[in-house]
């Protein structure tokens, strides 16, 4: 059943495809786009390509996959996962996820599930990242639908129910899964926390019965981990510019996060699909109250992400230098040592600013999983 209510924030219908097709072919920015995922093809030869496409399916086949696996071939040096046996093929999930690049924490997830044989999710989309049409062609074909970011109280709490209405049509009235982060903007510290809030966006499109209302949308933590940490600079620099005051951000400073954590070498990347929340799960806290209810299953997400985060050397390098230990001297050899410290010097660079608390902030981003692998 098709719900018009939804029209302001839902991803492109099949018959909005081939129109959004010509104008990303059209758009003056896309030779560099297909330069960069079809190196070895003609632009006339993909414009006719992609004004050929008709399909949801058929796009995120040829193009967005296309896109996955020439990231990974150009910027990742291993890429693994594991605990797909704890999704059923026969079942939508909401997949709750750590939040670490804008676009590839989603899009690996895709190669995934398209890999094996499974149908690929809906995928959330900050309105704050519709910088222009071609990205929200690309999005909305790619099965994005909007998160809108901002404005009043009032319009936080409508927008809320609506995001909210929005999820669980799509899990139990279209069957489609659906990815969203744990919380609201990428995770800028290492440090993966559930926003409660999120939680009880949830539920508010729910029955009265809170257990009940979480259950039907079948949550599945999901932990992404990467060697090195996408716009790793760039995050610091934000959370040291936002010391104390609210951080503004500059013109163009999405689509530069966008294209760095695109571009970056990442090394080795991992995704960890954790054991779904079940009734019992949630059972366990049925006698609080609603506000305890909604923390404490946050709290269980964030567990099971802390759990399933993939340590690498970079993590227990960056802990040993923040503490002056060597605490995990064992996890890693001189030489991944050196390439951590070398990498580190960047920061030189910012010699304006505060060095030591620059250094910290650097560390604490790689050293965060593993202090929250101790808890």
């Amino acid at each position: 059943m098709v719900r018009s209510d939804f029209d302001d924030i839902r991803p492109y219908y099949e018959s909005e495809i081939n129109e959004a097709m010509h104008r990303i072919a059209d758009n003056q920015w896309f030779s560099l786009l297909a330069s960069y995922v079809f190196p070895d093809k003609e632009l006339d030869e993909v414009k006719q390509m992609l004004k050929g496409i008709s399909t949801v399916g058929e796009f995120q086949r040829k193009v967005m996959h296309a896109f996955t696996q020439q990231v990974i071939r150009s910027s990742v040096s291993e890429f693994t996962y594991s605990g797909l046996e704890h999704v059923e093929k026969d079942k939508q999930y909401l997949f709750v996820s750590n939040h670490r690049d804008i676009v590839l924490d989603a899009s690996l997830l895709q190669n995934i599930l398209h890999k094996n044989g499974y149908d690929t999710t809906e995928i959330t989309f900050g309105s704050n990242l519709m910088v222009n049409q071609l990205v929200v062609d690309i999005g909305k074909c790619n099965k994005m639908f909007k998160v809108v970011r901002g404005g009043s109280m009032k319009d936080f709490y409508r927008n809320s129910i609506h995001l909210s209405e929005y999820i669980r049509y799509a899990l139990t009235e279209k069957r489609q899964s659906v990815w969203i982060a744990q919380r609201n903007g990428r995770t800028k510290d290492g440090n993966d926390l559930t926003d409660q809030g999120i939680i009880k966006m949830f539920g508010m499109s729910g029955a009265h019965d809170k257990v009940q209302s979480l259950a039907q949308l079948n949550i599945l933590p999901m932990a992404i981990s990467y060697e090195w940490e996408p716009c790793d600079v760039l995050k610091m620099m934000e959370l040291y510019e936002s010391r104390g005051v609210k951080y503004i951000k500059k013109p163009g400073e999405d689509l530069n996060s966008i294209m760095t954590g695109i571009v970056q070498p990442k090394g080795h990347v991992h995704i960890e699909l954790c054991q779904p929340l079940t009734v019992d799960d949630l059972m366990a806290f049925d006698d609080c109250t609603s506000n305890e209810f909604h923390k404490n299953v946050a709290a269980l997400i964030e567990d099971r992400i802390h759990r399933g985060y993939k340590l690498m050397p970079n993590n227990y390098i960056a802990y040993d230098l923040l503490y002056g230990r060597e605490r995990y001297k064992n996890f890693y050899t001189d030489g991944q040592k050196a390439e951590f410290i070398e990498h580190a010097k960047q920061l030189c660079q910012y010699s304006e600013w505060e060095l030591d608390v620059l250094q910290d902030i650097f560390l604490k981003m790689y050293a965060n999983p593993v202090i929250n692998s101790l808890k």
